[in-house]
């Protein structure tokens, strides 16, 4: 199974970096509840972005709760030589590992050891990256998804960036149909419509979530913008 049998037509993918993480497993448990299907798992090392994260210490104990109810974990490695971490990914749980256009000179090999564990392979880009060049990267490396961050990776919380729309639109003419279009960071009920008729498939909301008392009350607007 991969990315075109998780997603139906669209999905919101909850950031579990935003998450209480003193409360972390029920959270999950009533999200999946609510409908969610793919999470996002934020790792960073302090070297590619500033914060260090959560990791596959942590994924080892919440992929079984996601798995078990009907879920996936989509992992975005905001680091330094992302394939060093894709046997440990793989072990905890992860399905999928989204490594970055600016982490990657010779993304094929990435793709390849990621293809060798049996994990989907996304590729992300920085703002101030060539949309373009990160499409065309896509193409020739064969990945399945393209995270566009409309903020700067790295802190949760951050407005989203108008400059944004352009460059998923020309992520997604560039792309065939089966590679999806994942946009990251300040999607709201405000802008999550504009996000979708830019192009984008896959949104990952963290704040917009984890930031109201309601969590599924929150998804489900959510859902509800994109109706």
């Amino acid at each position: 199974m991969g990315w075109n049998d998780w997603i139906r037509t669209v999905e919101v993918e909850p950031s579990l970096y935003a998450a209480d993480f003193s409360r972390l497993g029920e959270q999950i448990e009533v999200l999946l509840l609510a409908g969610v299907r793919i999470f996002h798992f934020d790792i960073g090392d302090g070297h590619f972005v500033e914060p260090i994260t959560i990791g596959p210490i942590v994924l080892q104990w919440i992929s079984p709760i996601i798995h078990e109810g009907g879920g996936f974990v989509d992992c975005h490695l905001m680091t330094e030589t992302p394939e060093k971490h894709f046997a440990a990914i793989k072990r905890s749980g992860g399905d999928s590992v989204t490594v970055h256009y600016e982490a990657c000179p010779d993304l094929s090999s990435v793709v390849l050891d990621a293809r060798a564990l049996d994990l989907q392979i996304g590729l992300a880009f920085k703002p101030e990256t060539s949309p373009a060049y990160a499409a065309h990267a896509a193409l020739s490396g064969r990945v399945d998804m393209v995270l566009v961050m409309s903020i700067e990776p790295g802190y949760s919380g951050q407005e989203f960036m108008p400059e944004a729309y352009d460059r998923i639109r020309t992520v997604r003419s560039v792309l065939p149909p089966q590679v999806h279009v994942q946009v990251d960071g300040g999607i709201g009920p405000e802008n999550i419509k504009s996000v979708r008729d830019a192009g984008a498939s896959l949104f990952v909301a963290g704040s917009s979530i984890f930031g109201r008392e309601d969590l599924p009350r929150a998804y489900r607007h959510l859902i509800q913008e994109l109706a």
